[in-house]
């Protein structure tokens, strides 16, 4: 019978979030650096510039300058269409005070039910963070209060692998010295967590907020989970086979 014997998390939009759009932080920067930029502007050419930045095949060890180029190439597209005039020594002023700016205090917030169930879990897991971010991500974790639950923290930049990449979750293993089975993930994205763990093997909890809670990974637990717990039972947590918004905790939580 094969146990659970460790729970990885996603970071943003499952462990925490931004206390304001992406657009209104930049907007903020902006004002700091002295740039006029509209927040809503700034939000949409984000999300466009996201969409469009390309996937990377995975690499031997990590990637160059903590992945600090990767955002630049973004901020640098998200320029392009809000103020494609700017001039390049004013967009790399606003990149270097945006880039630090992220990994302050006050720029993230805790989801409510992150300090409970990371409480409740500890005892019976070894939890982990798996991200695609890069070496800022401890920052905001000690910020949070949150850091010292988690005995790995897996990062992108560092692993040299990106979710969807099932790659990233294959070295999280290895370094944990644990099979696939033995792993449960937690995270809220369809293709970057549910797909791409499931992909690896792992089992997944999806996190579909607000049909679905971190607090929900408590409903089996400890009854029927801990370091006894079968995969058997781990597999009502969510099957790979479920669309995305469908309730992982089958039968346990109504997704109305």
């Amino acid at each position: 019978m094969e146990v659970i014997r460790a729970i990885l998390f996603d970071a943003a939009g499952t462990l925490f979030h931004l206390t304001k759009t992406v657009g209104d932080h930049y907007a903020y920067v902006g004002r700091e650096v002295g740039l006029n930029l509209d927040a809503h502007k700034l939000e949409s050419a984000f999300h466009a510039a996201w969409k469009q930045m390309p996937r990377r095949p995975a690499i031997d060890g990590p990637r160059e300058n903590d992945d600090k180029g990767w955002w630049l190439e973004l901020v640098g597209h998200v320029f392009d269409q809000v103020a494609p005039s700017l001039s390049e020594l004013d967009r790399d002023n606003f990149f270097e005070v945006a880039y630090e700016h992220f990994a302050e205090a006050g720029v993230w917030k805790l989801y409510p039910d992150v300090p409970e169930v990371l409480e409740q879990l500890r005892p019976s897991f070894q939890l982990a963070v798996i991200s695609n971010f890069d070496g800022r991500l401890r920052f905001i974790l000690q910020h949070l209060g949150i850091s010292n639950y988690f005995r790995h923290i897996f990062i992108s930049s560092e692993l040299g692998a990106d979710k969807p990449d099932p790659e990233i979750f294959r070295r999280a293993l290895k370094i944990m010295h644990l099979n696939a089975d033995e792993v449960l993930h937690v995270g809220d994205d369809a293709e970057r967590d549910w797909k791409a763990a499931a992909a690896a093997g792992l089992l997944v909890f999806r996190l579909h907020r607000p049909r679905t809670s971190l607090r929900d990974l408590l409903n089996l637990y400890p009854r029927r989970y801990g370091p006894r717990a079968s995969r058997r039972d781990a597999a009502t947590m969510g099957r790979p086979g479920l669309e995305p918004g469908t309730n992982a905790l089958k039968g346990r939580c109504s997704t109305d």
